[in-house]
């Protein structure tokens, strides 16, 4: 069987074509900051269409962010793309109809990275994982005992609207203190700007101009040792360290992956003193959990995507 897995995230759209356990190609676009749902149903569209088409394809999985209503391939709330924050998006039935009626599946962009880490990366071999994607937000995947756990409502494993600092720094989600608002690349570009705007030349400002502060952008400044990029990505680990040490504490997991664009960048060191920050606040003393990074890359997403597609269709 042959399935089409695609991850719809804030900077872009990436598709993969997965035949039995290989990832055959690949297409990514840029996602559209302007036009709303119908512009992003069509940008899935063309990376299809880059990808091959859907002759021969059995289904389409897409990993769009926010929470999802699985069954209906409705998207509730996508606080990171433009003109998706007031109303349900029906993804499912509109990427399907640009398909010309293939099956689309689609399921939060979190869980289908964390389920990929489970079934093929950091996470194989281990029942209870935490996945924590660090990009222009915060996502959460959770799997217990080897099943991806969606909740009622389908809100279970956001860990990036838990609350690391009561009364803190605005989220996108019009929340405060939550840890996408200390962690999400997005809220950090809007506290680096505010800091230079209120006189605090820094470095990441220079680097990106009037573009977006880019992973690249992030990494770039630390290493040369801006005080404003060292101060928020030292907040962005303590934050991390404090909603996984939660975790802990509640689940009681065996490994927490730890992915996305900006950890991708920052690396292992980055994702080290995240491991060490959950460690000085964890409850349980000896727990053997283990925070670790992300082993799959930018396939992950897409590629859970299609895994999801393959056990719905």
């Amino acid at each position: 069987m042959t399935w089409i897995g695609i991850d719809l995230g804030g900077t872009k759209v990436y598709g993969v074509v997965v035949h039995g356990d290989k990832v055959k190609r690949d297409a990514k676009r840029k996602t559209p900051t302007q036009g709303g749902p119908g512009a992003v149903v069509d940008t899935i569209a063309g990376v299809v269409a880059d990808l091959g088409g859907t002759e021969g394809i059995k289904a389409v999985g897409v990993g769009a962010p926010g929470p999802v209503d699985h069954e209906a391939g409705v998207v509730r709330q996508a606080p990171n793309l433009a003109g998706w924050q007031d109303a349900d998006v029906p993804l499912g039935p509109l990427v399907g109809k640009a398909l010309g009626g293939v099956p689309v599946f689609v399921e939060n962009d979190a869980n289908v990275g964390t389920l990929a880490e489970h079934k093929r990366g950091a996470g194989k071999g281990t029942s209870n994982v935490l996945g924590v994607w660090v990009g222009t937000g915060i996502g959460g995947g959770l799997i217990l005992d080897d099943r991806l756990r969606r909740g009622p409502t389908g809100y279970a494993g956001e860990i990036g609207h838990t609350v690391v600092v009561k009364g803190g720094r605005m989220c996108g989600c019009v929340h405060a203190g939550h840890l996408e608002a200390y962690a999400g690349r997005a809220a950090l570009e809007r506290e680096a700007r505010a800091r230079a705007a209120a006189g605090t030349t820094n470095v990441l400002v220079q680097l990106a101009g009037d573009g977006r502060m880019t992973s690249k952008v992030w990494a770039d400044a630390l290493e040369a040792r801006d005080p404003v990029a060292l101060e928020l990505i030292d907040g962005a680990v303590w934050a991390l360290g404090v909603a996984i040490a939660n975790a802990v504490a509640v689940l009681d997991l065996d490994v927490m992956i730890v992915g996305g664009g900006l950890a991708d960048r920052l690396g292992p060191t980055f994702v080290g003193r995240i491991e060490q920050s959950a460690r000085e606040q964890l409850f349980a003393h000896g727990s053997q959990a283990r925070v670790v990074p992300a082993a799959l890359g930018d396939q992950s997403g897409a590629l859970g995507a299609a895994l999801v597609a393959a056990d719905s269709a």
